[in-house]
């Protein structure tokens, strides 16, 4: 299974819910003890950890997999890299049936066109929509033993365009500092100043005018002409 998307959807989440579903080890492939410095060093590594995911039903999770499978024509790659490319490949066709590979990437356009047809579920994970936001700030609104003082629906229009991890950061917060306050603060009062702080927040971060060029300077003016 190949999952895309954006970061902050769910793609590990669901790994997570698919390895506990089938009631199997979830094994997350870790880069920096995976990559090594010498030459067909990675590629013997890969074998050894596709060795042992052999003996064992289990789900084998690559977080960032354009980090491994990245397009094998980039002439900018080195042939070190095109190998452990054509290597993971070998490894996944070789797989019994009873060892699930699952893959995740926020740069689908960076994979090599083979790793494409070695998953046979491909999955795109997109930021989600206002309702998918609403029902899912809804379930965090519900664990409150008192009200926000706004809908779940508004409290989403006030987030804005964010992905699922960031709400979840700024759900949990108001439910820690409910905690926190031990009652002396109304929930309504942490949420008025919470949005506040998101606000101030969004509107410091850099616009696409804010940032320079590449070459360090700032965007020519238009001449009109």
């Amino acid at each position: 299974m190949l999952l895309v998307g954006p970061p902050g959807n769910g793609k590990t989440t669901l790994a997570e819910a698919v390895a506990e579903a089938l009631a199997l080890p979830l094994f997350v492939v870790r880069y920096e003890l995976m990559i090594g410095s010498y030459l067909g060093e990675t590629a013997a590594r890969l074998k050894r950890l596709f060795d042992y995911v052999r003996t064992t039903p289990c789900v084998l999770f690559f977080d960032e997999f354009d980090v491994l499978g990245k397009e094998r024509g980039d002439t900018h790659e080195t042939g070190e890299i095109k190998r452990v490319v054509s290597s993971l490949l070998l490894q996944i066709d070789d797989l019994p049936s009873y060892a699930i590979v699952m893959a995740a990437t926020n740069h689908a356009e960076l994979l090599d066109r083979a790793v494409w047809r070695r998953f046979q579920i491909r999955l795109e994970l997109p930021k989600p929509t206002q309702k998918q936001m609403s029902a899912f700030i809804a379930t965090f609104l519900s664990r409150h033993n008192e009200p926000a003082g706004m809908s779940a629906d508004t409290l989403a229009k006030r987030l804005g365009p964010v992905s699922y991890s960031e709400a979840e950061q700024f759900c949990l917060d108001l439910l820690r500092r409910q905690v926190l306050a031990m009652g002396e603060r109304p929930l309504k009062a942490i949420v008025v100043e919470q949005l506040k702080l998101w606000s101030a927040r969004v509107s410091a971060a850099p616009t696409q005018e804010d940032k320079p060029s590449r070459a360090g300077t700032s965007a020519p003016q238009n001449s009109g002409t």
